[in-house]
Formats: structure tokens, sequence, C-alpha cells
């Protein structure tokens, strides 16, 4: 069997145009001048997980192609936000690059002028290697690395699309069809529910706050958006709630016992135990399906697109991205190490090891990257397809958790019979004022 993954060797040939491979995956352009910096030293933050793993395995080739030296530390993911956060608005951060969660901190970042534009780098062909271009980023990784006046303000790491996983076997038993829309879902998750045999027709997020991850993917597919052009939030208006009713539907019909206390790891374990034949989630979660260690049902998986809603087809997305502090001293070579990050080799290690998944469509469609890849073909195919219908999972917001956590509520008071409409009325009004004194902060 062929070895298709990317060695050390073929990265890292003592050249510059080993160099430049490493970089971009592209031959060498003697326009870019990598070791204009050496001799820098860089302070990077990370979230600890496999992109931070990524990173600090393979920075030494970094070193060697700028002399650039990179201090990095890890801190799990709550504990760094916070650490970022109150570094950050003192004004003196300790750290030249950032790791930042897109989802939770992009209006925080941009709002607080935190983050260096590279906008300028980017055109510059000294700084910048000729395939990292915009485009060839995908929508939403675009929607959260440019602020309102179209200006990159961090480089998108990586993305979490959520897709479809569904249960080829039980499917198979039913006679039931893959669903391509939200009502065939539905009526597909009905049919393939036998409580006597223990299965269940779908399985998701019915825990408060962590529900909303799962809830935008409708409501974005009923046609609903998170504001309006003026910044008011829209959460209680009919696509809102014909969201939540297919989400009431769901998760009272269709799934296991105990749903509303499920988060993703409860979710998963009903799944890759044969108990239920659909799950909506995050990408990511697709490597211990095909476990034998941790799964009973490898091999029996199948991954597709969310099913399309009647006002359109989208992919709710989150993801994380890497930036420039407004304050440091070196924002030239803290962009080229940010590029680094970003760049083809390092992505396609990301993926192929299953540590996730790249904003960058040349990376994903590349014929020996996806050779590489240790996740089914139909996995991979599921990433491209969603990064072609992304869309924001949750709004660009300051109060990004106060959200989750009120209208989540709504959502899990509707598995006990609660009426949609009622729950996200009052969710509406409690959380209005609380949007509106963060925006004049």
């Amino acid at each position: 069997m062929t070895d298709h993954r990317i060695s050390r060797r073929a990265v890292l040939a003592g050249s510059a145009a080993a160099g430049a491979l490493a970089l971009t995956g592209a031959p060498a352009r003697a326009e870019v001048n990598w070791k204009k910096y050496a001799g820098t030293r860089l302070e990077v933050i990370l979230a600890k997980g496999p992109r931070g793993d990524n990173l600090q395995k393979y920075v030494k080739e970094f070193t060697e192609l700028t002399g650039i030296e990179v201090e990095s530390e890890q801190i799990p993911e709550q504990q760094q936000r916070q650490k970022v956060v109150i570094e950050l608005a003192s004004g003196k951060p300790s750290f030249d690059v950032v790791h930042l969660s897109y989802h939770v901190q992009k209006r925080q970042f941009e709002k607080a002028g935190w983050l260096a534009d590279i906008t300028d780098y980017m055109k510059d062909p000294t700084m910048t290697a000729p395939d990292l271009v915009e485009s060839d980023f995908s929508a939403a990784g675009l929607q959260y690395a440019r602020n309102d006046k179209g200006r990159m303000l961090s480089l998108p790491w990586s993305v979490d699309y959520f897709i479809l996983y569904y249960n080829k076997e039980l499917f198979a038993k039913k006679g039931v069809a893959v669903p391509k829309t939200l009502d065939e879902m539905a009526d597909a998750a009905e049919k393939l529910t036998d409580p006597k045999e223990g299965t269940f027709g779908f399985v998701g997020r019915g825990l408060r706050n962590a529900n909303m991850t799962l809830w935008t993917n409708f409501y974005l597919d009923y046609g609903g958006e998170f504001l309006d052009g003026k910044g008011n939030i829209l959460t209680d208006g009919p696509e809102a709630i014909e969201a939540t009713r297919l989400y009431q539907r769901l998760l009272t019909k269709s799934a296991p016992p105990g749903v509303a206390g499920f988060n993703w790891m409860e979710s998963m374990a009903s799944f890759t135990q044969g108990r239920s034949a659909m799950w909506i989630d995050g990408v990511g979660w697709a490597p211990p399906l095909e476990d034998p260690t941790a799964s009973r049902i490898v091999g029996k998986v199948g991954y597709t697109v969310v099913p399309a809603g009647p006002k359109g087809q989208y992919s709710a997305t989150y993801g994380d991205g890497i930036g420039v502090t407004a304050t440091s001293k070196n924002k030239e070579a803290a962009y080229l190490l940010c590029q680094w990050v970003v760049s083809k080799t390092q992505g396609a290690r990301l993926l192929q090891a299953g540590g996730g998944v790249p904003f960058r469509n040349s990376i994903l469609s590349d014929a020996e990257v996806r050779k590489g890849v240790k996740m089914p073909a139909e996995w991979l195919q599921s990433v491209i397809d969603s990064g072609k219908i992304s869309k924001l999972g949750l709004p660009v917001v300051i109060p990004v958790a106060e959200f989750r956590d009120i209208v989540g509520s709504a959502l899990t008071a509707t598995l006990s019979g609660a009426d949609p409409a009622s729950e996200l009325k009052k969710a509406h009004e409690q959380y209005r004022p609380i949007l509106e004194r963060s925006e004049k902060a």
C-alpha cells in the first residue's frame, strides 16, 4: 500500500525551493523573502487540541525556513479564551499570534481592535506565497476573517461543518431512502424508530446551550437570519418557529429517551452503539465512528450534507482562525507564521490525521492530499460539499454565550411540550436588551 502522507524530506530539502513548497505546495517564487525577519522571536497562545498539536509538532520546519524562533503555549479552550481576553484588554498581551474561536470571539475582537489588519500583507508578493489568496477560502471562512469593511483581520484555520451521519444498515433494514429534505428526514426518522428493538430514527443535541448548534442548521434552512440590517436580533419570527417545530418533532417523536439532556457525547454514544439511525453534528466527530474500539457500526456509516429546507440548504459552520495582535512589535514575522499555519502542507497534515478540516478549498480538492485521508471517501465528499453551502451557525455578536443559553432554554422547554412560538417570544424579549447593552458598551 502506497503511503501518501507528506514526508519531512519532501517538505524540507534545505533549499529555498523546498522552503517555498512547505508554505505553498507550489513551485518556488523568488519574490517571497522568507528570511527577511530571521532572528525574530514570536510568542503564540493556542487553544489545546489537534490544531495546536499540529503547529507545535512541525514548527521547527518554519524556523528552518524563516530563521524565526517560535515559543508557543497550549491552554484548554475555555481557559485560553479567558486568558486571551484579559491580556488583550490590558493593552499589553504577552503574545504576538493568537488562536481564536470565530463563533465566540469574532465580534468581540473586531470591536475592541485587538487584531492587526493583514489585508495589505496578503497583497504583497514579497510577504505572501502566490497560492495564498482570499478566493481559496470557503465563503464562511471569509465571512469570519473579514470585518464589515472587507478587511482581513486573521486567516481562517480549521472549520467544523455540520453534516448528516446515517446508519446504512438500519436504513436498508427498514427500506428507507436517504432524505434529501428536512421534511423527508422527519418522516424517515419516524419510520426508523422502533422502541421495541431499542432503535430510534434520530439523535441530536437536546441539552440547553449545546442544542443551539443543531437548531441553527434548521433555522438557516428555513430562511432564517440572526440579525437584521440594523443589528437587531431575529429569533421569534416564522422561520424560527417552523425550525423549532421541526426540532421538537424530531426529538420528541424519533429520539432516544432522555435526549433533552444530550450533548454531542451522548448523541455520539447512541449513534456509535447502533441505537440511532441519523445524527446531525460536526464533521470532526467522524473518526471515532470508524474506530473498532469505540464503535459498533464501523463500515456502516453514511455521510452526506444536511438535507435542504424550504428556503435553502446550508451547513451550519463553526471555526477558528489565527491572527496577529494589533500591539505586536513583530507583525510581519507573525504574519509569516500565520501564513505557514494555514499553508497547504500544514492543512493537509491536519486533514489526513483527522485533526481538523482546513478552510482552504485547494487542500480539500487536491487528489494527492485526499489519498492520504484515513476517513471514508464519502466523509471527505460531504466535507467538500458542505464547504460549498457553508453559513455561519451563530450570530456574530459579543454575548454569544447568553444567546445560546437563553434560546437554548426555550428549545429544551419545547421537548417537554411547551409551545415553540411562546417560548421563542420569551427568549427574544429576554435576549434583546442584553445584545443592545453589549453593542453600546
